[in-house]
């Protein structure tokens, strides 16, 4: 796709999306303030959320069959904003798509932010088991070979619980646990690397706030992946400059707690369209 001629049609296709659940809205909400003009096309597979405690090859045919669905909405770029499937299915998709649209994760920006920004320093991380096991921002990171410790820790209730919860205050008591690693507790950044997550970042500072510490950086994935692909989008000429931007939500399964988390995001009501993967 990067060696086609861009026209303004096809800087007019939409921006494909997708998550298991409700945590890729923190991206695409971040996406829209960004991009303010392009059209966006959100996949919540809500009927396998979590990612988390799935197999890789689960994780793997669930990304494929949502990529072929992004692409039959002729979307210029499919956004895998979800860390459990950018690890175990970013490559798979990417070979998927072939040259048919860009394919980007939410992994590789925020790799190129801590080179920017955080050489020499100790950074602690939470995800998923299925992020966490599969050591790819270890890999990344130790790859760049600037002096960067890392310390990775599986949180893996927390996920289903916000998608259970929401910001409710139950949150805290999960975060008492899993924050209480002295590595977490003495890093000078926590990247929050799963796409729900920010949706509780400000009871993680209120959390280390309450440890008598230096202010710790918090490193939220949602704007830094926005930028990417802006960024993205400007080198090969497909960011949208007329129209008014329209937004598609899609589900694997309907389910109240999506709705009402993505009217939250937006500020309005939200149309759900059902779209098994299966059938």
């Amino acid at each position: 796709m990067t060696n086609q001629p861009s026209t303004a049609k096809q800087a007019s296709r939409p921006i494909g999306i997708f998550d298991s659940g409700i945590g890729g809205l923190t991206v695409a909400h971040a996406l829209i303030n960004t991009l303010p003009k392009e059209n966006i096309i959100y996949f919540g597979d809500t009927a396998h959320m979590p990612y988390g405690d799935k197999s890789s090859a689960a994780i793997q045919a669930y990304s494929v069959k949502i990529a072929h669905m992004l692409l039959q909405q002729e979307c210029k770029l499919i956004l895998i904003a979800c860390n459990s499937a950018s690890a175990a299915a970013y490559e798979l998709v990417k070979e998927y798509i072939a040259s048919q649209a860009i394919v980007m994760n939410v992994i590789d920006p925020v790799i190129t932010f801590l080179k920017q920004h955080y050489a020499h320093k100790r950074i602690g991380l939470i995800g998923t088991r299925q992020t966490i096991n599969s050591h790819i921002y270890k890999k990344k990171i130790d790859e760049l070979n600037l002096g960067i410790e890392l310390s990775s820790y599986a949180t893996n209730l927390l996920a289903s619980a916000i998608e259970e919860f929401g910001n409710h205050h139950v949150i805290d008591a999960l975060l008492k646990v899993y924050l209480a690693y002295p590595d977490l507790e003495t890093a000078d950044a926590l990247v929050l690397a799963c796409t729900h997550y920010p949706i509780i970042k400000e009871r993680i500072l209120t959390h280390y706030h309450t440890l008598n510490r230096p202010p710790i950086d918090i490193i939220d994935s949602a704007e830094i992946v926005a930028a990417a692909v802006k960024k993205q989008l400007e080198n090969n000429q497909l960011i949208n400059m007329n129209g008014k931007q329209s937004k598609h939500f899609y589900v694997s399964d309907y389910t109240e707690t999506f709705a009402a988390n993505a009217a939250l995001f937006f500020g309005q009501d939200i149309t759900l369209e059902h779209y098994p993967l299966w059938d």
